[in-house]
């Protein structure tokens, strides 16, 4: 395998400022659509009348897309001998993924006039399958922006302001379907729905037209494709297995945590597999002929499905009676928590986007302390419009001074950053299920923190060395989104085991997420050895360089 060794001497790529600030703008759109389904799930079940779990295939519908999108991707680029994204361009590629889900969002409309919740399911999943083209082709375009080495730092900005969208969202969305945000039980009617996603609509078509006229590189290379019909098989052989278990689920009796458990189990072992095959003989496996790539695959899958499901299960551990109060939460009262939560993601990200602004050494140690003060404060202003008492979130405060010295002695460097970040959320997962009360609440939620700048970590480590392989190892990656899918539901399963008493494990269930960073620090391990042996050690550059 050719290898591309990079020089702590060699001097920095500048940064295109101006085409990543309007790159960052479908980040926060990403955000904003995430944030407004946590608000329209419910106004389905009620209008739908549904139950909780059919209320819920909303997020699986959304998730799916993403895989089933990258898979398309990938599947007709070898069909046809040449990567479909890399000869368009990163920059056609987010619009013709912001058309889609212009497509996606206007039928919407029609699907709640028609009463129809299985056309709504479909209508979101094209809303994702757009997504899933945006983000194969907005990530490495954020890398390409600049020095690769650096690619981490324009992915946690870009974090940053999808952040910022899953934050000011349920505002927003609130205030067209509701009123106001904190109207809730307010009668919802399908023209407030129309008006929404005709909003929606027309902000993704300024989006799409902005980006047309725009000065954006095209972003394209014109290497020659290589076909990977292993890396085919792997891929379609974990669809198959996907394909398998939701049959036996659906058509029998079989329990739920068994068939979850088959398909962790099943995903991880093709991948392994492959690592291994891959290793040994490149041909044919295209981008999965890096070992980097598999990892990050490995990596991401984990990442997305343990930063989903510690938010998935929260709510429903908040309400778990002896947890955090005797009785356990009603629904109105965990709303502060589940909103720190998401805010945690978003105050690390802010922080992980400093580096973007070349900062000197003091500079950005000092904006490493202000920064996510300041964005804990805008956590707090948004609670406070939304009408929520903030008194015991303020000593979250001591929970972020320690995420504070972790970012610190993280340094920005990707592998460091990584394999730091998951010891202290797997500690925080032990920590909170031998715990109860605030203290167990805080460190639950300093799962969010820690996971807020693991993807940009992961993922410019995974593509780093890729080349002409750089945006099908995207799709590649954005397909593993798919662990939002699996490990949630799995950790659930956990949780709806009866005890003796009369109670269930979901306190307990957390240990799976606790199980998945330690994995992801074995990961950074892994990363480390593997791009070092390509000449390829991003650590050492940034340090050196700064």
């Amino acid at each position: 395998m050719a290898t591309t060794t990079i020089s702590a001497s060699k001097p920095a790529i500048k940064t295109n400022t101006g085409a990543l600030a309007t790159l960052v703008l479908v980040f926060f759109f990403w955000g904003f659509i995430a944030a407004s389904n946590s608000i329209f799930i419910p106004f389905c079940r009620t209008y739908f009348k549904l139950s909780q779990f059919q209320s819920q295939l909303i997020g699986s519908a959304f998730y799916a897309a993403y895989f089933v999108g990258s898979l398309a991707l990938y599947l007709l680029s070898s069909a046809f001998g040449y990567d479909i994204l890399n000869k368009i361009g990163y920059k056609k590629g987010i619009i013709y993924g912001l058309v889609i889900s212009i497509v996606g969002a206007l039928a919407i409309i029609p699907s709640a006039n028609a009463n129809s919740f299985p056309l709504i399911l479909l209508s979101f999943f094209i809303v994702a399958l757009g997504f899933s083209l945006q983000q194969t082709a907005a990530q490495p375009f954020a890398i390409a922006l600049g020095d690769p080495a650096t690619g981490s730092h324009r992915l946690n900005l870009a974090g940053g302001v999808n952040s910022l969208g899953t934050t000011l969202g349920p505002l927003i969305v609130s205030f067209f379907l509701f009123g106001t945000p904190s109207a809730a039980n307010a009668n919802v009617t399908v023209t407030n729905v129309n008006n929404l996603y005709l909003i929606v609509a027309g902000v993704f078509g300024a989006v799409a037209l902005f980006f047309l006229f725009s000065n954006l590189p095209d972003g394209k290379d014109d290497a020659k494709f290589e076909a990977s019909k292993k890396a085919s098989g792997s891929l379609i052989l974990m669809t198959a297995l996907l394909a398998a278990v939701i049959i036996v689920g659906q058509r029998t009796n079989v329990d739920k945590l068994p068939l979850l458990v088959i398909t962790l189990a099943g995903i991880i072992a093709i991948l392994f597999s492959s690592y291994s095959s891959a290793s040994k003989n490149g041909d044919g496996w295209g981008a999965m002929k890096y070992p980097q790539l598999i990892l990050g695959m490995l990596g991401i899958f984990l990442y997305v499905g343990v930063e989903v499901t510690i938010d998935n299960n929260f709510g429903a551990l908040l309400k778990t009676p002896g947890y955090l109060t005797t009785t356990g939460l009603l629904d109105s009262e965990i709303s502060r928590y589940i909103s720190l939560y998401w805010g945690s993601l978003m105050i690390g990200r802010w922080t992980g986007a400093i580096g973007v602004f070349g900062l000197s050494k003091t500079g950005k140690n000092i904006a490493t302390v202000v920064v996510p003060f300041f964005a804990f404060g805008v956590v707090l202003l948004v609670n406070i419009i939304y009408g929520n008492n903030i008194t015991d979130l303020l000593p979250y405060a001591v929970v972020l001074a320690i995420g504070v010295a972790a970012f610190l002695y993280g340094q920005q460097k990707p592998v460091k950053t990584l394999l730091t970040l998951s010891l202290l959320a797997a500690f925080a997962m032990v920590f909170g299920v031998l715990t109860h009360g605030i203290l167990s609440v805080y460190a639950f939620i300093a799962g969010g923190l820690c996971c807020s700048i693991m993807w940009p970590c992961i993922f410019s480590l995974a593509v780093a060395g890729l080349g002409k392989y750089t945006s099908q190892g995207s799709a590649f990656l954005i397909m593993m989104i798919l662990g939002a899918a699996v490990i949630p539901p799995l950790q659930g399963s956990i949780g709806d085991i009866k005890t003796a008493e009369g109670g269930n494990y979901m306190h307990y269930s957390y240990l799976v997420a606790a199980g998945c960073f330690a994995a992801l620090a074995f990961l950074a391990i892994r990363f480390k050895s593997v791009l070092k042996a390509q000449g390829l050690n991003f650590d050492e550059q940034i340090g050196g360089g700064h």
